[in-house]
């Protein structure tokens, strides 16, 4: 059974709903969120994480909120005292599945992956998972929920580090920089060199780019 709850004013992520559901014998709890729906190339990240009751890190948040060194910090603190599972969703399962369908196979498969079978589950924005167990999905959960927070850390981090890594193998694209976001510089960078194997076939300016390219190099017949 999926439940909603909807954003309330923003306090910064907090471990209370965590520590509700351990009372009422829910136990272990986990959280889960994503990292890179909306870029033209690259993975869908997801991770859940099972957080140490005893051991919450400090500084917790959306990690949208944070900057660069602050999630870098964070990121090593969870996976030094938390339970962490990562799944990666590549572009061709994006393009096979549309981009929503693959963000909730990772989100599952992530969880299916924790060390413990967790009992159960809160989830960022406002679609359930199918899990075995019980799903809270909350909307706006990365700011709200403590365990939603560091795998959006989690989630973030990992996929930061993937597409510098994917910088390098591709020079000219500034993965690294970007991210695989829509950027002017991206956008110049398909009008000069084309799409790579990385880039989202299914996204609409990575079809523009393909068939700029194919219309580059059709010659008519004479």
């Amino acid at each position: 059974m999926v439940k909603n709850e909807k954003t309330p004013s923003r306090r910064g992520p907090t471990f209370a709903r965590e520590a509700r559901q351990y009372r009422l014998g829910f136990a272990p709890v986990a959280g889960c969120d994503e990292a890179g729906r909306g870029p033209w190339a690259g993975p869908v990240v997801a991770a859940a994480v099972i957080l140490d009751p005893a051991r919450v890190p400090k500084g917790l948040d959306d990690s949208k909120m944070l900057d660069p060194e602050e999630r870098d910090v964070l990121f090593e603190k969870i996976t030094a005292t938390a339970e962490v599972s990562i799944c990666v969703a590549p572009p061709s399962r994006i393009d096979r599945d549309n981009i929503l369908r693959a963000s909730l196979w990772a989100l599952a498969r992530a969880v299916n992956s924790l060390p413990r079978r967790p009992r159960y589950v809160f989830v960022d924005g406002r679609d359930g998972l199918p899990l075995d167990c019980e799903v809270k999905a909350v909307i706006g959960g990365d700011g709200i929920v403590a365990s939603i927070a560091a795998a959006s850390i989690v989630a973030k981090v990992t996929r930061d580090r993937l597409m510098q890594n994917l910088g390098l193998a591709h020079p000219g694209y500034g993965f690294e920089q970007h991210k695989g976001y829509g950027t002017d510089g991206h956008a110049k960078a398909l009008e000069k060199l084309g799409p790579c194997v990385h880039h989202r076939r299914s996204f609409a300016p990575i079809i523009a780019a393909y068939d700029a390219v194919a219309a580059e190099t059709f010659t008519p017949e004479s």
